[in-house]
C-alpha cells in the first residue's frame, strides 16, 4: 500500500468513527428530547428559576445539532476519500475548520463569561432549595425526581441536608431528613446523624467537585478532539492536492 492509499484508508477510519459518534450523539439528544420526564425537563419547571437556565436545558436540541453535523463530516470525510471527491473532501475541510473556529471561540467565552457561570449557577441553587422546601413530601413528580437524583449521585440535597428543612416532608416527619441524607441509614433520621462526620455531601457540590477531580481530564480530552480536527483537515488537503494534480 502506497503513501496515497494509506491516507485514503486513514480517513475512511477516522471519519467511520465520526460517523458512528455522531449518530450516538444524534439518538442521546432525541432521546433527551422526547423524554419529558428527564430530569432537565424537571429543572425547567422550576419556579423561580433564572431566565438564563432555559437556554442551558436546550442541551438536548445542542445534541441533535451537534450528532447531524457528525454525521454529516463523517458521511464526506469517508465518501470524499472513497470517490477521490474533490469537492467532498473540500467541503469536509471547510465544516471542520468551521467547527475548530467554533470550538476556539466557544473556550475562549467560557473562560470570560466564568463568573456569569457561577453568578447563574448560585441564582439556580437559591431556586432548587425553595422547590426542595415547597414541594418536596407533597408533590409526588418533585419527591420523586429528587430522590432518583440523589440515589444515583449519593448526595443529599441541591447544598446539603438543611436544603429540607420546612419542607412538607421535613414536617410531616418529625422534622427528620430523607433516607438518602442518613449514612447506612434506610428511614428517616434526625439532624445529629445528617450532621455528623460520615455526613452525605449535596449534589451541587459533588457535581462541581467531580469536575473539578476531572478538569485535567477534560481539557487533555478537549485537546486531543482539536489535534484530530488539524490532522483530518491536514490528511484531507493532502488528499485534495493529490487527487487534483493526477486529474490535471
Amino acid at each position: 500500500m502506497g503513501c496515497f492509499g494509506f491516507l485514503k484508508v486513514m480517513m475512511f477510519v477516522f471519519n467511520g468513527i465520526i460517523f458512528l459518534a455522531g449518530a450516538a450523539i444524534l439518538g442521546v439528544g432525541i432521546w433527551v428530547k422526547v423524554d419529558s420526564g428527564s430530569i432537565l425537563s424537571f429543572l425547567g419547571k422550576i419556579e423561580d428559576a433564572p431566565l438564563e437556565l432555559s437556554q442551558v436545558l436546550n442541551v438536548g436540541y445542542l445534541l441533535v445539532a451537534i450528532g447531524a453535523l457528525l454525521l454529516v463530516i463523517g458521511f464526506l470525510g469517508c465518501c470524499g476519500a472513497v470517490r477521490e471527491s474533490t469537492c467532498m473532501l473540500l467541503l469536509f475541510f471547510i465544516i471542520v475548520l468551521v467547527v475548530f473556529i467554533a470550538e476556539v471561540a466557544g473556550a475562549v467565552v467560557i473562560l470570560v463569561f466564568r463568573p456569569l457561570a457561577d453568578e447563574l449557577f448560585t441564582k439556580f441553587g437559591t431556586a432548587a432549595v425553595q422547590n426542595i422546601r415547597k414541594d418536596y413530601g407533597k408533590n409526588p413528580d418533585t419527591t420523586g425526581l429528587w430522590n432518583s437524583t440523589m440515589i444515583t449521585l449519593k448526595c443529599c440535597g441541591f447544598y446539603n441536608s438543611s436544603d429540607f428543612v420546612g419542607s412538607p416532608y421535613y414536617l410531616d416527619h418529625e422534622k427528620q431528613y430523607p433516607p438518602q441524607c442518613c449514612p447506612g441509614m434506610e428511614s428517616p433520621c434526625n439532624q445529629t446523624v445528617a450532621d455528623s462526620d460520615t455526613t452525605i455531601t449535596g449534589c451541587f457540590p459533588k457535581i462541581k467537585k467531580l469536575i473539578d477531580d476531572n478538569t485535567v481530564v477534560i481539557v487533555a480530552v478537549a485537546l486531543g478532539i482539536a489535534l484530530l480536527e488539524i490532522c483530518a483537515m491536514a490528511v484531507s488537503m493532502i488528499l485534495f492536492c493529490r487527487i487534483k494534480s493526477r486529474g490535471d
